[in-house]
């Protein structure tokens, strides 16, 4: 099947401009047939907020009635789609992206519906994450075209949260982000080492363009489960990115080089005794 991701350029708070914006690429991405399309983070809202007021004025409702019309263009579309938007949930603000698509149980266009969503978790002192509150959960979403999951932007950091939703059998990982300059080095080297180490197809969707004297560093891309960038654009311009994937192999975690002499079963060669120190909430004292 086609998966796509979508660099683009939002505007700060223009709402209504960004989600139209946002289905118009989602109908671009299904006339080439697509099924999965990834947005990038703070789609809808835009990233650069100087203060936690300014981002409130502009934070939606999840479920609301901008997510119902994305969810409805996806249910008409047959697209599985992957949006960021800053998220209002009482007092609270969360930096999340949400899954809608068909609801129908085949993934045929039909009727839309919100199929997940999920909030950053890792919070780096930066535009709107200075004033959000971090996500406590890091779920994969069973669909007709295969299990996603979904991080957010320096959630690529640690590799940790990767790797858990690969154990928990996603095929792709949605990467919504907005990566600023200073950050070309994750879409360099992270995007290619997370496919590879988890098996996995990784959809890199970030921004492009400069917001606030904040510079984006673009650089979208799709990685296979191989590390191969089978897609990619450069730092300047919006751009849809195509290609081509087969979930069998996200699920074939075994390398087979020469039968009998040269195999890797990167599952079940794990050692997960060894491991503790990843999870431990304190590091040992020095």
């Amino acid at each position: 099947m086609l998966i796509a991701v979508a660099q683009t350029e939002p505007e700060l708070a223009q709402v209504a401009r960004n989600l139209e914006a946002a289905i118009a690429r989602m109908e671009e991405a299904a006339a080439l047939g697509v099924k999965l399309l990834v947005l990038p983070e703070a789609e809808l809202t835009g990233y650069v907020f100087d203060s936690a007021q300014e981002a409130r004025a502009a934070a939606l409702e999840v479920p609301g009635p901008e997510v119902d019309a994305l969810a409805a263009a996806a249910g008409r579309l047959g697209l599985y789609t992957v949006c960021g938007l800053i998220e209002r949930e009482g007092d609270l603000l969360r930096n999340t992206a949400v899954l809608v698509g068909p609801a129908t149980p085949d993934g045929a266009p039909g009727p839309g519906a919100l199929l997940g969503r999920y909030s950053k978790t890792h919070l780096p002192f930066l535009g709107v994450d200075r004033f959000v509150t971090a996500g406590d959960e890091a779920p994969v979403f069973d669909t007709p075209i295969g299990r996603i999951g979904i991080e957010i932007c320096y959630d690529l950091r640690f590799p940790e949260l990767t790797r858990s939703l690969a154990l928990q059998g996603a095929d792709f990982i949605a990467h919504p982000t907005n990566w600023p300059l200073a950050a070309t080095t994750n879409a360099e080297f992270i995007t290619r080492t997370r496919a590879l180490e988890n098996r996995v197809y990784l959809l890199t969707a970030n921004r492009c363009g400069t917001d606030r004297g904040t510079e984006f560093c673009g650089w979208s891309q799709i990685c296979d489960p191989s590390g191969t960038r089978i897609a990619e654009t450069g730092k300047a311009g919006t751009a849809l990115l195509v290609a081509e994937a087969d979930v069998a192999r996200s699920r074939d975690k075994d390398i087979i080089v020469i039968p009998g002499v040269y195999e890797m079963r990167l599952w079940d060669h794990r050692r997960p005794d060894l491991y503790g120190a990843v999870v431990a909430e304190t590091l040992p004292t020095t």
